[in-house]
């Protein structure tokens, strides 16, 4: 699958900041006293491992910021499957600008790639046991959320709530502050708009009782074995999403996803994924 770009105005402060950061004081001071300012380059970022790849509308803004004369072309486009040796991007210009570019755009779209592809390893599993859908979490690189949640998408997961602000998660210590699940979920009807959802976390089956007699749109069954997931689910009865967390990983996502439920959260994607190895190479003659 492609995806379409996130909007230029909402990357392109991210791109400039991580650029500004690498130029520091005084530029690329390298580049301009090795490479002939009249000195021109043709290259290729290309894939060395297989997987998916993300963050490439990025890239091209950080090539333009530094460069508007630099010609990038992107060859597989975010949410597309690559394997080694695959070209995602042809660059033309002057070598100078290439070059001091290169750094922040790798940086970013290894980074990117590296989410959508464990993302896909994940969706392609909870496919092959059930219907769940894999999804991220606020457990973000602090100023590339909006990139981040981009990249799980093109690796076909979806996108938990942004921020605090689009959305009521009632979790473990609101309850215990509140007083119980029943108080949590009464105070959050009183205050949420009628265009806010409400998710409840509960830990047992009793909570989960709790949050069901109150009615949520949403239950988070926390660090649940397979087992109860699939009692919680039966319980639930289509009445609320369900959504399991905690411990996911390539070996649990497979019996989580068979237990039924609707959704699999999983903040490692966003904040522990590897990177997928992309590089930047003179292009063939």
């Amino acid at each position: 699958m492609t995806l379409s770009p996130l909007p230029r105005l909402l990357v392109e402060p991210i791109v400039r900041a991580a650029l500004l950061e690498d130029l520091g004081r005084a530029g690329d001071v390298t580049s301009g006293a090795v490479i002939p300012a009249e000195a021109r380059f043709e290259a290729v970022i290309a894939s060395r491992q297989p997987g998916v790849v993300a963050g490439l509308d990025a890239a091209v803004i950080a090539f333009a910021l530094v460069d508007p004369s630099v010609k990038a072309e992107i060859v597989r486009g975010d949410g597309a499957s690559v394997a080694p040796g695959d070209v995602v991007m042809r660059l033309s210009g002057p070598a100078r600008s290439i070059l001091t570019g290169e750094r922040v755009a790798l940086n970013i779209a290894c980074r990117m790639s590296g989410i959508a592809t464990a993302t896909a390893g994940l969706v392609e599993i909870a496919r092959a046991h059930g219907n769940a859908q894999i999804v991220c979490t606020r457990k973000t690189t602090p100023g590339l959320r909006a990139l981040e949640k981009h990249a799980v998408k093109a690796g076909g997961g979806s996108n938990h709530r942004f921020g605090l602000d689009d959305a009521v998660l009632i979790k473990d210590n609101h309850i215990a502050v509140a007083g119980g699940v029943a108080p949590a979920i009464r105070a959050a009807k009183a205050h949420a708009g009628h265009m806010v959802k409400i998710e409840v976390e509960v830990d047992t089956l009793a909570q989960l009782d709790a949050a069901l007699a109150e009615g949520v749109d949403a239950v988070l069954l926390d660090n649940m074995d397979p087992a109860t997931l699939a009692k919680a689910v039966a319980l639930v009865n289509g009445r609320a999403l369900t959504e399991a967390s905690g411990r996911v990983s390539r070996e649990t996502v497979g019996p989580i996803a068979a237990s039924g439920v609707d959704l699999i959260s999983v903040g490692w994607i966003t904040h522990s994924a590897p990177i997928l190895d992309l590089g930047l190479d003179a292009a063939s003659v």
